[in-house]
């Protein structure tokens, strides 16, 4: 058999087995919070507990006077830039003369133990003069972005529908909280050893707060349980290097579950209007809408989260005539960033609400409405970027139409809403049937330079060639390192291939969000491969290594330009590449007790080409699952400011029990734009499952249901006369 056969095994198109599957199963995987060094102390926080207050002063003598209390740090002692921040630096590493939100950074400690350090912290004495918090964001009076598309004149139809719509705030509840170990380097440097989604990015941050130059900052990725974007914005980094920086000793930072819920952006809430217009046969007229985005407390990714928002808000539909506004605000409720989605999400949930009532102000089926208005390649969004390569949508939807549905409840309590609570066994029961469609665009948008780094080394090991993929890329559960091994074993025909542990000693790879690892860092590796394997001078690689020694090659890789949204029009080719899925949800509702069991989800996605079935398989049901919850159950509950439940016994995430049977058809549709053609997979299913699942509860029920997550009181209480 010969090297490219033998390694195709476990090359591109096939299910790789995971390097960290048999660890993590066995709970032997190192995860950032696992870190330990000889002679480290601990660092814990104190944070505000005012959404919005003055800070008159802070006393840290009372904590200082604790034995093993090693140092007390406050803003005075941030010893280079004071503010960092994705797109804008107007976070302060620590509260400088005021705090704007619940949960932000006022003053650091570092002990010899964890308890210690959490009791100084609570020794701390700290005058706040509490002021009125704004956290309405329709009274926000400061925004972060407001971005309009308008296209067309005509706004006047045969039938029109209009609907208002909100989204929670949904947390990305990783498991794994935001760790890591600050190390002090001889240099006068640091090295952070940290659960991140971004190293470079970090980095970039990290080095002007500390007074450093960006080659004096070292980031080593640890294992990182879980991130969903949460983890693309600083947490403790900057507070876990200014201990270690000022004790010159290691310095280790574990945040609680309870603090993870105040130490890291979510998804933001959104409050939207939404009118369609249409033909009597359903053929869509215009669309206007206005989307407000609640930011919180500071910018983090918000401008990026309103253009998603603005580019995507009428959805995968031929729209002749558009006028959308999305807005970003400040207010002093907890920041809000990145989520897998990131956007599109909220506008999802709005415009298929709208295509549900469309449907049937037109007499017609869910399926069918959304047949008419699909879009395919060579439609134009409604920023006028037209869509150049396949969009299958119209198939899909039929497609999933043809799926058989479940049958129906039987006597079995465990397929009943409520289980074997026995609430119900079946009386109050009804079925519903819902459909929902979702975009989203992959990589990185309007005009951010987008690109990853990779190096690859060949090498004879043993007398046997062996092959080191080096990036910079994040593997934060999505199966990156595996992806990374397929692609060297595809191109260079070697089986043996070691994906370094990522760090900043490579070129960036950005961030492991928008779905764009496997596309950018995924041709970068495979570019160096390449430059690898032209080296080889047509030679087996055993042959080649012999006779030329050991061969590296660095390539970086980006994707074709975008452009930004034009500040007045919204028109513009701002992204990269786009993503469908269609879901169909069947759910039981007991309308009495307003329980819902989702009986099944079924799913259709075009993926442009399969590079791992099993990895791409879980990231649909994971995706499908996230949106399951935000349709049902995720919400951060937050009165005047304050946060109320910031812990999984109050913050309610799916279990394997609440996630249903799925069914699923993939599509390999190739775009000839991407590496292999593949098309970025994550997120699109966290996008139309949740309007999927909401569309099928107002089947059962006949309610509007105009807000996510749908609560019990939504459904029962309505049922009963006392809701409106």
């Amino acid at each position: 058999m010969t090297e490219t056969a033998r390694a195709s095994r476990h090359g591109v198109g096939e299910s790789a087995r995971r390097p960290d599957a048999a660890l993590k199963v066995r709970g032997e995987f190192a995860y950032a919070s696992d870190l330990w060094l000889e002679g480290m102390v601990w660092g814990a926080t104190l944070r505000s507990p005012h959404p919005s207050a003055w800070i008159r002063s802070i006393d840290v003598g009372p904590a200082l006077a604790i034995p093993g209390v090693r140092a007390v740090l406050t803003h005075e002692d941030v010893p280079g830039e004071k503010f960092y921040g994705l797109e804008r630096r107007d976070q302060p590493v620590l509260a400088i003369d005021q705090v704007r939100y619940q949960g932000e950074p006022v003053a650091l400690v570092a002990a010899d133990h964890p308890e210690t350090a959490r009791r100084a912290v609570a020794a701390i004495r700290v005058d706040y003069e509490p002021r009125p918090a704004v956290t309405d964001p329709r009274e926000s009076r400061e925004f972060v972005r407001s971005q309009p598309v308008v296209k067309g004149d005509t706004f006047e139809a045969e039938v029109v529908v209009t609907g208002e719509y909100e989204v929670g705030m949904q947390d990305q509840a990783f498991l794994g909280p935001e760790s890591g170990l600050a190390v002090p380097a001889d240099d006068g440097g640091v090295g952070l050893f940290i659960a991140t989604q971004w190293l470079h990015v970090d980095r970039d941050q990290l080095a002007p707060c500390l007074g450093l130059p960006p080659e004096k900052v070292r980031l080593t990725l640890s294992g990182v349980g879980g991130a969903f974007g949460a983890r693309e914005d600083l947490s403790m980094q900057v507070h876990a290097c200014m201990l270690a920086l000022r004790l010159d000793r290691p310095v280790k930072i574990v945040y609680g579950r309870e603090e993870s819920f105040f130490g890291h952006v979510h998804r933001h809430p959104a409050r939207m209007r939404y009118e369609h217009g249409a033909t009597r046969d359903g053929r869509l007229v215009y669309v206007k809408a206005d989307i407000l985005l609640d930011g919180g407390a500071y910018c983090s990714s918000s401008p990026a989260v309103v253009g998603n928002a603005a580019s995507l808000g009428a959805g995968p539909y031929e729209v002749p005539n558009v006028r959308v506004r999305a807005t970003g605000v400040y207010t002093n409720n907890p920041p809000c960033g990145a989520m897998r989605g990131f956007g599109a999400v909220q506008a999802c949930y709005a415009y298929e609400s709208q295509m549900d009532r469309l449907a049937e102000a037109c007499g017609l089926s869910p399926v069918e409405i959304r047949v008419r208005n699909a879009v395919s390649q060579g439609s134009a969004l409604i920023t006028g970027q037209v869509i150049d390569s396949p969009a299958p949508l119209a198939e899909m939807l039929r497609e999933l139409e043809r799926f058989p549905l479940p049958p129906p409840a039987g006597s079995d309590l465990r397929g009943l809403p409520g289980g074997v609570s026995q609430t119900t066994h079946g009386e109050s029961v009804r079925r519903g049937v819902g459909y929902g469609v979702g975009i989203k665009n992959i990589c990185f948008s309007e005009g951010f330079d987008d690109f990853s780094t990779a190096r690859v080394r060949a090498e004879l090991v043993g007398g046997e060639p062996h092959v080191t993929v080096h990036t910079a890329a994040a593997e934060v559960g999505q199966g990156l390192v595996t992806i990374q091994a397929q692609i060297a074993r595809t191109e260079l025909g070697v089986d043996d291939v070691t994906v370094a542990t990522a760090d900043t000693s490579v070129g960036s790879a950005g961030s492991s969000s928008a779905s764009r690892q496997s596309y950018v860092t995924g041709g970068a590796v495979r570019e160096a491969c390449r430059a690898v394997r032209e080296r080889f001078g047509g030679l087996p690689a055993r042959e080649a290594l012999a006779m030329f020694g050991p061969i590296e090659e660095t390539r970086e890789y980006r994707h074709r330009p975008t452009y930004p949204l034009d500040p007045a029009t919204g028109q513009g080719d701002s992204h990269t590449q786009l993503a469908l899925c269609v879901h169909r949800a069947v759910v039981d509702v007991d309308v009495e007790l307003g329980l819902v069991k989702v009986v099944e989800l079924a799913a259709v996605q075009d993926v442009g080409r399969i590079l791992n079935p099993q990895a791409l398989e879980g990231q649909i049901h994971g995706g499908s699952a996230q949106g399951l919850g935000l349709a049902l159950m995720e919400e951060i509950r937050v009165r005047d400011g304050v946060v109320l439940n910031p812990s999984f016994t109050d913050y309610l995430i799916p279990t394997i029990l609440d996630m249903p049977p799925m069914t699923m058809k993939i599509l390999e549709n190739p775009d000839p734009a991407a590496p292999y053609g593949l098309r970025g997979a994550g997120e699109p299913p966290t996008l139309s499952s949740t309007p999927a699942i909401a569309s099928a509860v107002r089947a059962a029920t006949g309610l509007r249901l105009t807000r996510v997550p749908i609560r019990p009181e939504d459904i029962a209480l309505v049922q009963d006369g006392e809701g409106s």
